[in-house]
């Protein structure tokens, strides 16, 4: 079982008990394609500690039973910095959760790493477009009787153009998201600090 380093990016941010971290995927993390199922949270967290990772403190409460709150250790906090700098695979499909789950989860180290993300994204997506456009989908069909041959392909066009605008939504919001990463690392660089 790969570590969940997401999981660690999370922890980074506040120590949480697993309850926590359910409530957060399902709330705040709802947009990053991931299940808020407790189960593989909790035999993440068990890998996380057995790999020195995560510490757990049991914390008493008044109203509701204890529970046991993680916190990163040392190690773990080497460890994401470690998956923070490795390299950035983008998915093949641009609608995939990857890039928003090593975003928010490498990139809070700092716009050095978010850059280093979108950077890798962008010039991925920007080669996959370059790709599609010199290989334009041929329609060779048989169809059943019911199906009009000139309808399917209406259809399929339909269909390819709205991947096509996402895809170029993306990107767009790339090249945008990269110039701004690159002011404020050209600014940290300066001495400026964030705001």
């Amino acid at each position: 079982m790969t570590p969940d380093y997401p999981l660690l990016g999370l922890l980074a941010r506040r120590p949480a008990s697993g309850y926590d971290i359910g409530k957060w995927l399902r709330v705040d993390g709802r947009f990053l394609g991931r299940k808020p199922s407790m189960t593989p949270i909790y035999r993440a967290l068990a890998k996380l500690l057995d790999l020195g990772w995560v510490q757990a403190v049991v914390d008493p409460r008044d109203t509701a039973p204890a529970a046991k709150v993680y916190h990163l250790t040392e190690q773990g906090r080497q460890a994401l910095k470690e998956w923070a700098m490795s390299d950035h695979v983008p998915a093949e499909r641009p609608a995939a959760p990857d890039l928003a789950i090593r975003l928010s989860f490498a990139g809070q180290l700092g716009p050095e790493y978010a850059l280093r993300i979108v950077r890798t994204e962008l010039e991925f997506r920007r080669r996959q477009r370059a790709e599609e456009e010199a290989n334009l989908p041929v329609l060779d069909v048989s169809p059943i009787p019911e199906i009009s041959a000139t309808w399917l392909e209406r259809l399929d066009t339909l269909v390819r153009n709205r991947g096509w605008q996402a895809t170029s939504l993306l990107i767009g919001w790339l090249e945008t998201t990269e110039r701004e990463l690159a002011r404020m690392v050209a600014d940290q660089q300066k001495g400026v600090e964030l705001q």
